[in-house]
């Protein structure tokens, strides 16, 4: 048990801190759908820009952070692959960093952002940077060290929520009251919004990057040839599984854009509200992220001690029960979670519980893919996200004309589930791991069930008392039942043992 405490407790801390991962904006998703200067249409060429970031980030990164976990348990590379790996990373930036930007012109034209060229050119500029903090961040996460990584994340988040306020929020009013104020010298009312939330994530890469000083001031001019090939070799059919990754999580605000009819603003709109109804899914995404950065330094550990298949298997029993209870937790509260995101953007809430479920199918899978890093078969990695970004861009080219941002949404769902059955069934055959798969496969169909009846309950009364209580009703019968089942694994929790065997009455 004392190994499932030790990853519970620095997911805990990379779930507070991973809320500055992908970009930062779900944090700022309720600043930003409501207010007044960022349009719908604004906060779609935001979903547009962000998605494309995502996707250069794998390139940038070339699987150098998986690598890195991977090679620095090895003592003959211990002291020689943090420099190696940072050096590396920091060439390949400034090459690929200059070759975009000569290309500007075409990446915006490419994702749709054309009209709008300085959101273009501070993109570039983040991606730049935040490629510079992945070998700093990968390293603290080797060392376990949580703490530091939190602090450091929630350092740029509040830089970034500074200054995003300051630009987008207090600049607009401020400048019109004090025409002749020494604001109006960094701030202009003819630049779009968009382009102030960029100008923000960008001062909080920079202080990220400083935050890292000591991280980085660690490197060394010592670079290991052979170890760079050996990293190269292994990180490489990461780059494949990473961009089909990126593509089935993101690139769907970019096909959206190319195939929903309509003007380009119309379009702009349409994704603004799928990006920002997106965000919906915000516990069970960042509660996946953060468990995948806490479990892959894990997972590898665990690889070098005795019987590491039966932690695993524990380790994704309990992440299931924790994410099924999650989606219960959202999908039947959403009139409260809706206050989340502007009322401009709530057009799309049906597809809350369908990306709910599909980002539980993805957190399985991240559990899944312990076995090829192992056995040191990545292109089979590559080979199953492949598979799911066919069926994204399948799913989303065939349909998004006829049913919009839903057939997004159902192309995510359709690509996760896939993706974790393939890997179930050939990772079973490769690297045997004791699941509990019928159990879990039990949990999650019974949390359909109740997220139906709740559905057809409220549908025969729409009153949102009605629908809270039943929800509260529903998520309390089940969230019992598991603790019945688990009841040996409770019992050796003493904060949860008392709710399946309440201590007795004390004696008179």
């Amino acid at each position: 048990m004392s190994n499932i405490k030790k990853l519970a407790g620095q997911t805990l801390w990379y779930g507070v801190s991973s809320i500055a991962a992908r970009f930062i904006n779900l944090l700022l998703t309720p600043y930003l759908t409501n207010v007044k200067s960022i349009t719908p249409a604004d906060y779609g060429r935001i979903g547009k820009i962000y998605a494309a970031l995502t996707i250069l980030k794998v390139l940038f990164t070339y699987g150098f952070e998986t690598a890195y976990f991977r090679f620095s348990s090895k003592d003959e590379y211990k002291k020689s692959i943090y420099s190696t790996a940072f050096l590396s990373l920091f060439v390949s930036t400034v090459f690929f960093t200059v070759i975009l930007w000569a290309n500007k012109t075409v990446f915006g034209n490419v994702i749709g952002l054309a009209d709008y060229p300085d959101i273009v050119k501070y993109g570039i500029l983040i991606i730049a940077l935040d490629t510079l903090n992945t070998i700093p961040f990968a390293k603290l996460r080797q060392e376990s060290r949580p703490v530091k990584y939190a602090f450091v994340n929630v350092g740029g988040i509040l830089v970034n929520i500074f200054f995003t306020w300051f630009f987008v929020g207090f600049c607009p009013d401020y400048t019109k009251a004090h025409p002749q104020s020494l604001v109006n010298l960094i701030y202009s009312s003819d630049i779009n919004a968009v382009v102030y939330v960029m100008i923000a994530n960008l001062i909080q890469s920079a202080f990220t990057l400083i935050l890292l000083t000591s991280e980085i001031k660690a490197v060394r001019l010592k670079f290991d040839i052979r170890l760079w090939k050996e990293m190269l070799v292994y990180g490489s059919p990461l780059i494949i599984a990473g961009l089909g990754g990126m593509i089935n999580e993101t690139f769907d605000r970019i096909m959206l854009g190319w195939w929903l009819p309509g003007s380009k603003e119309e379009i702009d709109y349409q994704i603004g509200i799928y990006n920002a109804c997106y965000k919906l899914s915000i516990l069970i995404s960042l509660s996946v992220q953060a468990f995948r950065m806490g479990a892959e330094p894990f997972f590898f550990k665990q690889a070098e001690g005795a019987n590491p298949q039966r932690v695993y298997a524990r380790v994704m029993k309990f992440f299931v029960i924790v994410v099924s209870v999650m989606f219960l937790f959202v999908s039947m509260y959403i009139p409260i979670w809706q206050f989340i995101i502007g009322a401009r953007f709530r057009g799309g809430l049906g597809i809350v519980p369908i990306l709910l479920m599909a980002n539980i199918c993805l957190g399985i899978y991240y559990n899944l893919t312990i076995w090829y890093k192992l056995a040191n078969r990545t292109m089979a990695g590559a080979t199953i996200t492949v598979i799911g970004a066919g069926i994204t861009l399948l799913v989303n080219y065939l349909f998004i004309p006829a049913f919009g941002f839903y057939a997004s949404a159902w192309a995510t769902f359709f690509c996760y589930f896939s993706m974790m059955v393939i890997s179930f069934v050939w990772g079973q055959k490769v690297y045997y791991v004791p699941y509990a798969w019928k159990k879990l496969v039990a949990y999650l169909v019974i949390v359909l069930v109740l997220f139906f009846i709740h559905k057809g309950l409220t549908a025969l009364w729409g009153n949102t008392v009605f629908g809270l209580a039943i929800a509260v009703m529903l998520t309390a019968a089940y969230f019992w039942f598991v603790l019945q089942v688990e009841r040996k694994e409770v019992e050796r929790m003493p904060l949860l043992k008392r709710l399946v065997r309440p201590a007795s009455p004390s004696a008179p």
